[in-house]
């Protein structure tokens, strides 16, 4: 059974956090709300984990998946290089909606990558998303948290709806403002490359 746990979105609780966190540790699932959508969250650098979301999910495993991490030190624990161009653009944009594609670490599981060497980062600019990277001291995984082909959840419940029994636990933070996702740029190339229009122009 799915626990769901409801967040102040503002300023979700210490013991939320740490349950949350505990269970990402452990290989576990969780859903939580972004600034767009509910993410479906699991430690990125645990290959059965990884394998969980795509199976709930039903995501091809042609597609990556994008990382949600806290820091530029976090950052540096995922890639190979982070440019100069790279961290302007961190300490320009982040917290908020723009994912840097980077050239992944050697020791950064292929599924995550799905074979490309390449990952995409971001700081979240969503107080519950950011606060749960944090307590789990972990980069976590944030495709949307629903069935692939789906439409992206705003709410609990809409993820309840989907993944009964299939995710640990959804933080519940209320409503989500949906719209468009981050904006995604390949920082593996100079100028980089636009690979997906979003809320933040580069």
């Amino acid at each position: 059974m799915t626990r769901v746990v409801a967040v102040d979105s503002e300023a979700p609780s210490r013991e939320a956090l740490d349950v949350a966190a505990a269970i990402l540790s452990s290989g576990g699932l969780v859903a939580f709300p972004t600034e767009s959508f509910y993410g479906l969250g699991a430690d990125a650098l645990d290959p059965r984990a990884l394998a969980r979301v795509f199976a709930v999910k039903g995501r091809p495993e042609s597609k990556p998946l994008l990382v949600l991490v806290d820091s530029v030190a976090m950052v540096e624990g995922l890639v190979s290089e982070v440019p100069a161009g790279a961290r302007e653009l961190m300490a320009r944009h982040w917290p908020g909606a723009l994912t840097l594609v980077l050239k992944a670490a050697a020791h950064v599981p292929e599924r995550l990558t799905a074979g490309t060497g390449t990952v995409g980062v971001r700081m979240p600019g969503h107080p519950v998303a950011l606060a749960l990277v944090r307590a789990a001291r972990l980069a976590v995984t944030a495709p949307s948290a629903n069935p692939s082909g789906a439409e992206p959840p705003t709410t609990a419940l809409a993820v309840r709806r989907h993944f009964e029994g299939a995710v640990d636990l959804i933080l519940d933070g209320g409503s989500t403002a949906g719209g468009a996702g981050s904006t995604i740029a390949d920082c593996t190339v100079w100028p980089p490359r636009v690979l997906r229009r979003g809320p933040v122009a580069i």
